[in-house]
């Protein structure tokens, strides 16, 4: 899809699939205003498992189109993006770039034992490493999902509850941090099998953007749809998805 480059300011948000849709709902809510594109590259879900050359190649080829339309800002709303490829986007690029973190550092304010859900690249990165090292404690462990994203991506009109506990990892928790914005569709079955408090990192980082864009708080509103294209990857699915599943509407 050709998107203008003349529109009024402009934020871009990048997933491979249906996972980011959760951020941009809820930065949409925030930004009634704005108008707001998201990248998707549906296909080649989950990022979480391609080495670090072929995600290189194809981050960099879906930021030469957001690039293309002079944002005001960028968001990664992946884990696996931001864990691999943050630090040389922002090397690339002039305008800001927001990345989407586990949320270990409002998890840990539970206390007790923390366990964040990530792809196997999240799991093992540097990034959530120093996170770790930063703001967990001894007890936080961190449990790598292969199948999860790519399930919920597959089924997400007809997720079924007992086939995704049965997915889940046999771990107790005080805290669990949910690693993948793919995951946050299924949150509420999180709650349901460990019985404690799941953190997204949703919230933080929409606040981060806001305070990139010099925007006031103005409470939340209900997303404007006439301000959100979709571009790239199954428009017609992630268009679904978000009007439907997360907006609500039919």
């Amino acid at each position: 899809m050709e998107v203008s480059s003349d529109s009024p300011q402009k934020v871009c948000f990048f997933d491979s699939g249906i996972g980011g849709l959760t951020l941009l709902y809820e930065c949409a809510k925030r930004l009634p205003q704005t108008k707001l594109y998201y990248f998707a590259d549906n296909k080649n879900v989950p990022y979480g498992d391609l080495p670090q050359d072929e995600l290189k190649k194809k981050v960099e080829r879906i930021f030469s189109g957001i690039s293309a339309l002079k944002p005001a800002a960028a968001v990664v709303a992946c884990n696996t993006v931001t864990a691999r490829c943050i630090k040389s986007l922002r090397a690339d690029y002039s305008f800001p770039i927001v990345g989407i973190q586990p949320a270990v550092k409002e998890a840990m304010k539970t206390g007790g034992k923390c366990v964040v859900f990530a792809t196997p690249a999240t799991a093992t990165s540097s990034s959530l490493k120093k996170l770790i090292d930063a703001y967990g404690n001894a007890q936080t462990e961190v449990v790598a999902c292969p199948k999860f994203a790519a399930f919920v991506e597959r089924n997400i009109f007809n997720l079924d509850e007992e086939e995704l506990i049965n997915l889940l990892p046999d771990v107790t928790a005080d805290a669990v941090v949910l690693g993948c914005t793919h995951y946050i569709y299924v949150k509420k079955t999180v709650e349901k099998k460990y019985s404690c408090p799941v953190f997204t990192g949703l919230e933080g980082t929409a606040n981060r953007l806001m305070r990139i864009l010099g925007a006031t708080e103005g409470g939340l509103q209900p997303p404007n749809i006439q301000n959100v294209t979709f571009v790239g990857g199954d428009e017609e699915k992630n268009r679904r998805v978000f009007f439907e599943v997360l907006c609500g509407l039919t």
